[in-house]
């Protein structure tokens, strides 16, 4: 018999007179709904106020904590402390806890055992994709296709929601301009239009337009604010900046994550202009809810109000309070919010007023996600045999990575390869399947991936050969080989010399016709606490790279990588490079599906490229100098420049190769004058001009010449990702409003200034078409 709990206010049920199995009826009806024409709000709030009134002070801050499951088993459920919290009505909710028999044992605890019977909330990393993974964050951003990353957010929910989770800590929107940084890999990039668009997109893949059919699941926005800023790339640290660059630059992702109507919000490590995010009620409560309406329930990373301690913000109970009382609602792992906030209540340094909201602010999330209607919704076993894994989701990975891969450079038309002949698949990463995955993919078996090694010869068939040399360690230093070998990520380290593998790997290059050098990062060198200083290829896989390059075989570099790499030397000498960043479950299929030809690569960068380190933070809507250097110049005395080095990135925002060329008109006006609310068209026209059909992301930048403020020298506005079969010319349009001149002037107004603009459109931030438009008010 399905178990299902009341979600009326009867008093036998949620006082736990008798049990959910005995009180509930077959099929539940809330009894709030039996209040004639009442809205799904009005019975909300009227089932929590009812519920509230018979909480203890010890079961409303039960539902602020957050623990985490650990590896918890179907036999542990009952007997382990967990267990025994969650009776005591301790528990608001678990994360990391995987499979729909454990969270049911676990949720039969809270919903049988405990006195008010309340279900938990089941949370997971599930970052990009469930148990069919999906390319890393950064590389589906490269698609610039949002119904893509919409389609993957929702696969993964469905998947997620059939094995018991009903909430992911996800999406991650941080503006990251520091490749240094290794969480950069889990978001969208370096622009603020880009990221709020692929925020909006997950939130609605993730959660569709409401949580009735039982397949969506709750998103959680992170991490707010500003964690994509840490200073020097260090994962964890301080961030400072202005308020017209944060509400510019690096806030829009999170409003458009808000506005889509995500469900949660997470707070960040970072402090935020010396204030901790997690401590930050400006952040927490002026921001996000006042100025925003942000409705939902905020959640702390994982030990952040512990952590506020080390920020030197005082002790536990200190730190919770000051948590408490800027808007958090949910400790995650820590229970700070349980031990002391009953004395800081007593001491007058916390008031029942804010636990009671945050408490409602849980309960409510949890009414959305139907669990007081039937607390097993999400734990259904046929679905957990049926809709995990499935070859529809395998296929959408598959097709979704082949559009995340970056064409970087591809000289001499190297690429496509032809299905024939020998190959020498060469490098670390040429036959390993757990680092397909990339990091944050803690759901999915890596053995079940897909390898290069496996894809290429699936691919060829017995059409040719594929032989196989590790040439190389990842790193070439055995203690850093152990920080990067985690989370079952084994880089399988060979202790040969390094010049016997390299040696092993030429005479293979010279016995074949191409060789295919996978190399780059393994997936645990991006990600949390995976900061790196020094971005270029590892020298051990670079020393490989040149010795291939000397055989004189044409050579393709298949890159893997989490962040941009500093690669001047690979940019100029090897003849093609293809960015693969990491694909996921079926990273091999889809790498040969576009070395082949199968699949004409369409990626575009959302991150600029550097040519070395003491470039960073390099970014293409950058503001100007006084001392600007010309437009393709390099040095002049008391100009803003490098002695060393150009201004100039090894690849631009936006940038990505095909298998054809595309050619772009100059670009039209509607009108060169408008005035007030006037839309104004700006068209080009674009041309395949090759043999190949292809999809193009056309994209749309503008410069606002004179402002108030400094203003950037481009800002994306607009992208279109179209497709064009050989010969073809299409035009491609986009509409202009005031909307898309607002910024936050220095008195934080949001509006628009007329004035002159450059449209600039092309395929991508470097190469493009311009036209001067003129706006008046």
């Amino acid at each position: 018999m399905r178990k299902t709990l009341l979600c009326g206010i009867a008093a036998t049920l949620l006082t736990g007179a008798v049990s959910a199995q005995q009180a509930a009826p077959a099929t539940p009806r809330p009894a709030t709904r039996a209040a004639a024409g009442a809205s799904a709000p009005a019975r909300m709030t009227t089932f929590i106020d009812a519920l509230m009134k018979k909480m203890t002070l010890a079961e409303k801050l039960g539902q602020l904590n957050l623990p985490g499951a650990g590896d918890i088993t179907t036999g542990q459920a009952s007997n382990s402390d967990i267990a025994g919290k969650i009776r005591k009505g301790e528990v608001g909710g678990l994360f990391n806890i995987k499979s729909v028999d454990k969270i049911r044992a676990v949720q039969q605890i809270a919903v049988e055992q405990s006195r008010l019977k309340i279900p938990l909330i089941f949370g997971m990393d599930v970052i990009h994709g469930y148990e069919t993974e999906f390319p890393i964050p950064l590389a589906l951003s490269c698609t610039w296709d949002t119904g893509l990353v919409e389609k993957s957010a929702r696969i993964a929910a469905v998947e997620a929601s059939a094995d018991g989770i009903d909430w992911t800590f996800s999406p991650m929107v941080d503006i990251a301009r520091d490749p240094r940084w290794g969480r950069i890999a889990e978001g969208n990039g370096e622009d603020p239009y880009l990221g709020s668009a692929m925020a909006r997109a997950m939130v609605k893949g993730y959660q569709g337009d409401n949580f009735n059919s039982g397949r969506t699941i709750m998103a959680c926005v992170k991490h707010f604010a500003l964690y994509g800023a840490a200073e020097a790339g260090r994962d964890y640290n301080t961030t400072d900046m202005s308020p017209v660059r944060m509400y510019n630059e690096y806030l829009p992702p999170y409003k458009a994550a808000v506005d889509a109507g995500v469900g949660s919000v997470m707070s960040s490590f970072n402090d935020v202009n010396d204030v901790p995010a997690t401590a930050n009620k400006w952040l927490m409560t002026d921001l996000l809810r006042h100025q925003w309406g942000f409705r939902g329930f905020v959640v702390t990373d994982y030990t952040a109000i512990n952590e506020l301690i080390a920020h030197g913000l005082g002790d536990l109970q200190v730190c919770s309070a000051r948590a408490l009382m800027a808007g958090i609602d949910m400790d995650m792992v820590g229970e700070g919010f349980l031990t002391t906030l009953p004395a800081s209540l007593k001491e007058g340094k916390a008031t029942l007023a804010q636990i009671d909201l945050a408490c409602r602010r849980i309960l409510e999330a949890k009414y959305k996600l139907g669990l007081f209607e039937d607390p097993y919704r999400y734990c259904q076993p046929e679905r957990a045999k049926t809709d995990i894994f499935t070859s529809e989701h395998l296929q959408a990975a598959r097709d979704i990575a082949a559009q995340s891969f970056v064409l970087l450079r591809n000289q001499g038309d190297v690429l496509p390869l032809k299905k024939g002949g020998s190959i020498a698949l060469i490098g670390p990463l040429g036959d390993t399947r757990e680092n397909m995955v990339g990091t944050w993919a803690v759901a999915t078996d890596g053995s079940k991936a897909v390898s290069v090694a496996d894809g290429l010869r699936a691919a060829l068939g017995n059409q040719g050969t594929v032989t196989y040399a590790r040439g190389a360690n990842i790193v070439g230093d055995s203690l850093y080989n152990n920080r990067i070998s985690v989370f079952g990520k084994n880089t399988n380290w060979d202790s040969r010399p390094a010049d016997d593998m390299i040696a092993e790997a030429v005479a293979l290059a010279a016995q074949s016709d191409v060789v295919v050098a996978a190399l780059g990062e393994s997936a645990e060198m991006s990600g949390e606490c995976s900061s790196r200083s020094d971005i270029s290829l590892p020298e051990s896989q670079e020393r490989l790279l040149k010795a291939l390059i000397k055989t004189g075989k044409p050579v393709v570099l298949v890159l893997f990588t989490g962040r941009p790499l500093t690669i001047p030397w690979e940019s100029q000498n090897v003849p093609a490079i293809l960015n693969v960043w990491f694909g996921g479950t079926e990273a091999g299929n889809a790498i040969a599906d576009v070395l082949f030809g199968d699949v004409n690569p369409s990626g575009k960068l959302t991150t600029t490229w550097p040519q070395n380190v003491g470039q960073v933070p390099l970014y293409y809507n950058h503001m100007n100098t006084g001392r600007p250097l010309p437009e393709n110049g390099w040095f002049q005395k008391f100009r803003s420049n490098y002695l060393d080095v150009s201004n100039d990135p090894v690849y631009p925002f936006g940038y990505g190769l095909s298998y054809t060329h595309y050619q772009y008109s100059a670009v039209t006006l509607s009108t060169a004058r408008a005035k007030g609310n006037q839309p104004v068209t700006a068209s080009v026209t674009i041309t395949n001009t090759g043999a190949k059909a292809g999809k193009e992301v056309v994209q749309l930048y503008l410069r606002q010449l004179v402002g108030s403020i400094t203003r950037p020298v481009k800002e994306l506005k607009g992208f279109q990702k179209v497709d064009l079969a050989p010969g073809e010319t299409k035009t491609v349009s986009f509409r202009l409003t005031p909307a898309d001149l607002k910024f936050y002037n220095a008195d934080l107004r949001y509006d628009w200034e007329p004035g002159d603009f450059d449209v600039m459109i092309g395929g991508n931030s470097r190469d493009v078409q311009t036209a001067r438009l003129s706006w008046a008010k």
